[in-house]
């Protein structure tokens, strides 16, 4: 069987809730092997909704698989003697504690590094370890707010929107993966470990890109556009005669023609108002409701068929349950089931990286709060049997 991409990485995790457990599962499912470092409590996250039929947290279980846990009480000297020993063979650290955090804990990039040079760590934060908000609180509507991506999102005349799943977290993640991988090829080639300091702030600016230019370019503030396209038109959704949503996106002069045609308005194609696309931007009023009320004349199923056949870009918008039936899921290998020793089993969503020589395949279940204690730092520190109660806070 072929090995996975990352097999031989050695990854301590001391990440917890959303952005750093998804990073880490990210390497895990690369084949990492990831030590996910908890308090006696355990990654608050665990608590958390929505739960399992047996009362497991599925928040918890969709971002920690491919993780050994292991409880350690860092106010005990001993717990700390076994970071550092931990760390000396790792290869990779995360940790997304408040800026300072993890230094008052002892376990900093500069506590580590003395154990290990070549150690590469990674912080992940809400604004980053230096900067006016440093110290500031951050969750993501918070980040998603101050920076202006919430000014973008929604309904041009309504309030302004956050995106529906938590995109800073999600993105952080992303982002830190790639630094840690490209910090780690840097190692290969020089021998040298690094410190990355990854900011949630940071992340979402880096994203706004044509919005971004849109204001450097124009000096305005992009708005909110809704279910439009700001650049192009008709790029967006449209309500078909049974209620349901298509998504098309005509977003050239030729789509556009095709587009009319098919929805039986070959008059408009030459239309002096509409025939570029810079045209149909500017003259957008007087076009979207002669098209919104074409749209309403079949039902969804009836258009994306017709627009389908013609070559345009198009598709439904489906809700939550109606994307995990779709055969594209399955077709994708998009989700999975894992056995589980308190649920039996917990669904998973599959990685979307598709190797063809170092396929992806995620072999461990999320652990249980400290299950792998006691196997880690016996079996590889050497930890005696009597010390573990201590340094774990009674959760060995």
């Amino acid at each position: 069987m072929n090995k996975r991409a990352l097999e031989g990485m050695k990854v301590l995790d001391f990440t917890r809730v959303l952005s750093g457990p998804y990073a880490t599962m990210i390497l895990g499912d690369l084949g990492a092997e990831v030590i996910k470092v908890e308090p006696p409590g355990g990654d608050e996250s665990r608590s958390w909704p929505p739960f399992l039929e047996k009362g497991e947290s599925g928040y918890f279980s969709v971002l920690n698989r491919n993780k050994r846990s292991v409880v350690l009480d860092l106010k005990n000297p001993k717990a700390k003697d076994a970071v550092l020993s931990l760390a000396a063979s790792c290869d990779v650290v995360v940790e997304n504690f408040t800026p300072g955090v993890a230094g008052k804990l002892g376990i900093g990039y500069e506590d580590l590094k003395s154990e290990n040079a070549q150690l590469i760590y990674c912080s992940i934060s809400g604004f980053g370890q230096y900067g006016p908000y440093r110290d500031k609180r951050a969750y993501d509507p918070i980040i998603q707010g101050m920076t202006g991506l919430m000014s973008i999102t929604g309904e041009k005349e309504g309030p302004p929107v956050k995106i529906g799943i938590p995109i800073t977290d999600l993105v952080s993640a992303d982002q830190a993966v790639a630094a840690i991988l490209a910090a780690y090829i840097h190692r290969l080639k020089t021998g040298e470990g690094q410190y990355i300091d990854m900011a949630l702030y940071d992340g979402i600016i880096s994203l706004l890109t044509i919005m971004a230019m849109d204001y450097f370019a124009t000096g305005k503030p992009p708005g909110r556009w809704g279910l439009d396209h700001i650049h192009r038109v008709p790029a967006r959704a449209f309500k078909a005669g049974d209620g349901r949503w298509v998504q098309v996106a005509a977003t050239s002069d030729p789509m556009y023609a095709s587009f009319c045609k098919v929805i039986g308005l070959e008059n408009l194609i030459d239309d002096p108002r509409f025939n570029t696309n810079r045209l149909r931007v500017d003259n957008r009023d007087a076009i979207m409701p002669i098209l919104e009320k074409k749209m309403g004349e079949k039902n969804a199923d009836q258009w994306l068929a017709l627009f389908s056949e013609a070559g345009i870009p198009c598709g439904p918008i489906l809700d939550i349950g109606e994307v995990f039936e779709d055969p594209n899921i399955a077709a994708r290998d998009m989700l999975f089931t894992m056995p589980h020793p308190v649920e039996g089993e917990v669904r998973q969503l599959a990685s979307p990286f598709k190797f063809s020589e170092t396929p992806v395949n995620p072999s461990r279940r999320p652990p249980l709060l400290g299950e792998h204690t006691s196997e880690i730092l016996t079996g590889m520190l050497g930890m005696a049997e009597e010390d573990l109660e201590a340094v774990s806070g009674g959760r060995k």
